[in-house]
């Protein structure tokens, strides 16, 4: 090394999202740290990202790229429904959907269900722009298993939306169709439902298996993409159950300063590429709807 040369600190995070497939991103801080009773909990600062969450070595959200997804999870089907008064949000501590669903004026009550309260109060201090309507007088918080939270509530919800995380571990049960039964029965005659499905690049069997299970439950399931640049691939799917009313209508505006979903993009979310459809397609099951 020559006498004018430094040796500079080279700090990269790397999320293998796949066996195969890996992202990096070279870190500026380390700014939490910790395991949860549930969950490794890591938040970092990047210069190209900026703050990064990070939960079991998965990227949760980045402070770039969130309102990519977050805003997709909640006017899709928030925006289809003709009053969607009661919301009920599985996972997503981080608050990104509720700060999305309080934007609409029709909604009086948002019921957040998180088992992990760690990853509410990282939110809070590391991402105020994310968590900033966990505050709000319409918002009630319940930090415990969702999965028992839905089987006492019969008939009550215009909207679930379930955020979870990456199905392992005590997030798996979210995947499966006899939580999808408890949820139909959670919502109203014509309540809606949404969940992220991961990528059909990275998680093919994972979509087609988490849409056939709805298939079994929902009267009506439509599938919809958008764009996360951080997720694997990042191209993202979202499954849409029904009990009656077509979500590919939106039956009411975009909420103002939206950055990601339009009146405009709501219809084009669910026109699907023919791979598409084929994962989702491939048994032509009853109630199925591509696009």
């Amino acid at each position: 090394m020559g006498a004018m040369e430094r040796r500079v600190a080279d700090l990269w995070f790397t999320e293998y999202q796949t066996p195969n497939l890996r992202l990096g991103l070279r870190i500026k801080d380390v700014l939490l740290n910790k395991q949860s009773p549930y969950q490794h909990i890591l938040v970092v600062d990047t210069d190209q990202y900026g703050k990064v969450l990070v939960l079991d070595g998965a990227i949760q959200l980045t402070e770039t790229d969130e309102f990519c997804y977050h805003e997709m999870m909640a006017h899709l089907v928030l925006c289809a429904h003709p009053c969607p008064e009661r919301v009920l949000v599985i996972g997503g501590g981080d608050g990104g959907v509720v700060r999305e669903a309080i934007k609409h004026e029709a909604v009086k009550k948002v019921t957040l269900v998180d088992i992990d309260e760690d990853v509410i109060n990282t939110s809070r201090t590391f991402f105020p722009n994310v968590s900033c309507a966990l505050e709000d007088e319409r918002v009630e918080i319940k930090p415990m298993d969702a999965l028992l939270y839905v089987k006492e509530h019969f008939n009550e919800f215009d909207i679930v939306i379930i955020d979870s995380t990456d199905p392992v571990d005590f997030a798996s049960g979210l995947f499966e169709p006899e939580f999808y039964k408890d949820v139909h029965k959670a919502l109203k005659d014509d309540g809606l439902m949404i969940a992220q499905t991961e990528s059909p690049f990275a998680e093919p069997k994972l979509l087609s298996e988490a849409f056939k299970g709805l298939r079994s439950v929902f009267e009506n399931v439509y599938l919809a993409w958008g764009v996360v640049p951080t997720y694997p691939t990042g191209f993202w799917t979202y499954s849409v159950g029904s009990k009656s009313i077509d979500p590919r209508i939106q039956r009411r505006s975009a909420p103002k300063g939206t950055k990601y979903y339009s009146d405009d993009m709501h219809p084009l979310a669910f026109k699907l590429p023919p791979f598409v459809r084929e994962i989702i397609d491939g048994d032509n099951l009853k109630g199925a709807k591509a696009d």
